[in-house]
C-alpha cells in the first residue's frame, strides 16, 4: 500500500489499509488513520494528523511551517478528521503559537484545486471550498459553509455555518450565519434558502430565518437594535439561535 519510492519517516504512525502513492514524503510526527489516501508527489510534515478515510491527491503540501514572520520554529499542529477530499495543489499550515497552536479541519469537507489554508484557520464540518479559494491566518468557517471559486477571506474573519460566498468574493469582515454573500468587498445577498432545504430545515425555521435576515439587513436598524429583536426569535428556534451566536461571536463587524 506504500509505494517504494515514497519517504516514510520511521516516527511516522500510518494505520492499516492507508496508501501512500509514488515519490509522497512523510515526515516526522506524522499520524494517518485508517483508509486513508495520499496520492503521488504529496508531502505531509508533522507535527499533523490525519484522520481516516481521507483523499489527498497529488501535489498537495499538507503540515508545512506557516507563512507568518513570528513562525520561529515551534511544534504546533494540524489537525485533519475523517473523510476529506483535499484535491491537487492545495496547501494547509501548521498554527502559532499566537493563536492557540493549531489548524484544525474537521471532517465530511471538499476542498477543491489549490485552495490555501493558513495558519491558526478552523475549518468545521460538511464544508465545501472551491478552486482557488485562499483562507488567511485564524479565520473560523462554521459547518456548511460554501465559498465560491476564488473567494479571499481576510484574517480572523469569521464565517458563520450554512453561509455562502458567491465566486471571487472577498471577505473582509464576518459573514453571519446563513447568509449568502458576494462581491469586494463581500455584501449580503439573502439568505441560503435552497441550502436550508436540502439539509432538511423545516418550512417554520426557514420561515423564521426570513424574518430573521429582513430584520438584520432590511429595516434599517443598526446592530444593536436588531438583536433584542433577534433574540426574541432565537428564543422560539434553534435555528435562530445559531444566527445570534454568530452575530455575537463576529469581533470584526459584521458585511453590510
Amino acid at each position: 500500500m506504500i509505494h517504494p519510492s515514497a519517504i516514510v519517516d520511521p516516527s511516522a504512525t500510518i494505520a492499516e489499509g492507508v496508501e501512500i502513492g509514488p515519490y509522497s514524503i512523510i515526515g516526522a510526527d506524522v499520524t494517518i488513520g485508517a483508509g486513508t489516501v495520499i496520492g503521488p508527489h504529496v508531502i505531509v510534515r508533522g507535527p499533523t494528523t490525519i484522520g481516516k478515510n481521507n483523499r489527498i491527491f497529488q501535489f498537495a503540501s499538507i503540515g508545512e511551517e506557516c507563512q507568518d514572520k513570528k513562525y520561529n520554529g515551534e511544534p504546533t499542529r494540524l489537525i485533519i478528521g475523517d473523510n476529506n477530499v483535499i484535491r491537487e495543489a492545495c496547501t494547509f499550515h501548521r498554527g502559532t503559537v499566537q493563536d492557540n497552536g493549531i489548524t484544525q479541519v474537521g471532517s465530511n469537507n471538499l476542498f477543491m484545486v489549490n485552495v490555501h489554508i493558513a495558519h491558526d484557520v478552523v475549518v468545521g464540518d460538511n464544508c465545501i471550498l472551491a478552486n482557488d479559494t485562499n483562507v488567511a491566518g485564524h479565520v473560523h468557517i462554521g459547518d456548511w459553509a460554501i465559498l465560491g471559486g476564488a473567494t479571499q477571506v481576510h484574517q480572523f474573519c469569521v464565517i458563520g455555518a450554512h453561509s455562502m460566498c458567491g465566486a471571487a468574493t472577498v471577505v473582509l469582515k464576518d459573514i453571519p450565519a446563513y447568509v449568502m454573500s458576494l462581491g469586494y468587498p463581500a455584501q449580503p445577498h439573502g439568505l441560503n434558502t435552497e441550502g436550508l432545504k436540502r439539509r432538511g430545515f423545516s418550512a417554520d425555521s426557514i420561515s423564521r430565518l426570513r424574518k430573521a435576515y429582513k430584520t438584520l439587513y432590511r429595516q434599517g436598524l443598526t446592530l444593536a437594535e436588531a438583536m433584542p429583536i433577534l433574540q426574541a426569535e432565537a428564543a422560539q428556534d434553534p435555528a435562530v439561535q445559531v444566527l445570534v451566536d454568530s452575530l455575537n461571536a463576529s469581533t470584526r463587524g459584521i458585511i453590510r
